[in-house]
């Protein structure tokens, strides 16, 4: 049985969740997708997710939720992390940490998909060995789902290209986020996992990672700390979409996909929400 699976890049503030709002629901029909897995870490103001963000990202159609660095930005996502079976935190954070390491989603054609989260740890804040993580987590995993994939949440892309090749032939598709610069290395590695370093970002493109041009060069030029607001122009969806075959597990196709807003104005704000979303200067 094939299965089509649509990964969606990093989910910046609210122009990212108003594109996927309006956006996400023709893609599943276009493109005959069976799940929808999204990294939400920045979704929340550009940091963090919210029970409430989580809530409309599922009535939008995403099935499968990963989370990074950002994870417990907003704390009270816990009891969702605690409770839900369909997020992710990265599997390499601490045992002791609030979440599971990774989610299943069961589809209505019967298999059912695991997406397990990963932190890396170059230019990264201390984590467990993601490597070691992963061998620990994969049997376990495979005993709950038909397919898993990998979301490698990491800033170097030597580490995601060491990750890829090391899942090779035991997960269906690896693949990154963190730095939301879509690379065009998508590929189907020699034992057949898909696998891309970075699948970019969901937001506004006309921004420096989905922040506004200005603070952000402020912030560089002098040293000096700057607010970060969100950028509201040139807004898309980055995403992958991928297809595995149910039975070997292995991809057989990957594919980057890019989808513009209908119109600037709609992105702007959310509808729960009119004020201007701001972060602190750091990304």
């Amino acid at each position: 049985m094939k299965l089509n699976i649509l990964c969606i890049g990093d989910i910046v503030g609210r122009p990212g969740r108003r594109i996927v709002a309006e956006k996400l629901k023709t893609l599943v029909k276009e493109h005959e997708i069976d799940c929808v897995i999204a990294n939400a870490e920045n979704a929340a103001g550009g940091s963090g997710l919210t029970p409430q963000i989580y809530d409309k990202l599922l009535r939008y159609g995403v099935n499968l939720i990963t989370l990074g660095d950002h994870t417990y930005r907003k704390r009270e996502i816990i009891e969702t992390l605690e409770t839900a079976e369909n997020i992710a935190r990265p599997a390499n954070f601490s045992e002791h940490a609030a979440g599971r390491g990774f989610g299943v989603y069961k589809t209505s054609k019967g298999p059912t998909v695991a997406v397990v989260a990963l932190i890396g740890r170059l230019f990264m804040k201390p984590a467990d060995c993601p490597y070691s993580a992963i061998d620990k987590i994969l049997p376990k995993i495979q005993q709950q789902a038909d397919i898993v994939i990998v979301d490698f949440h990491a800033e170097a892309t030597s580490e995601k290209q060491a990750m890829g090749y090391h899942l090779d032939g035991r997960v269906s598709l690896c693949f990154g986020t963190h730095t939301h610069v879509v690379t065009a290395d998508e590929k189907i590695l020699p034992k057949g996992t898909a696998y891309i370093t970075d699948i970019g970002m969901t937001g506004a493109h006309d921004s420096v990672l989905g922040r506004g041009v200005e603070g952000v060069l402020k912030s560089f030029r002098t040293q000096m700390p700057y607010p970060f607001p969100i950028a509201t122009g040139d807004v898309k969806i980055n995403a992958i979409l991928v297809t595995v075959d149910s039975n070997s597990k292995y991809a057989e196709r990957i594919e980057r996909v890019t989808v513009g807003a209908d119109s600037e104005d709609s992105m702007r704000y959310d509808s729960d929400d009119g004020k201007p979303e701001y972060f602190n200067n750091t990304f």
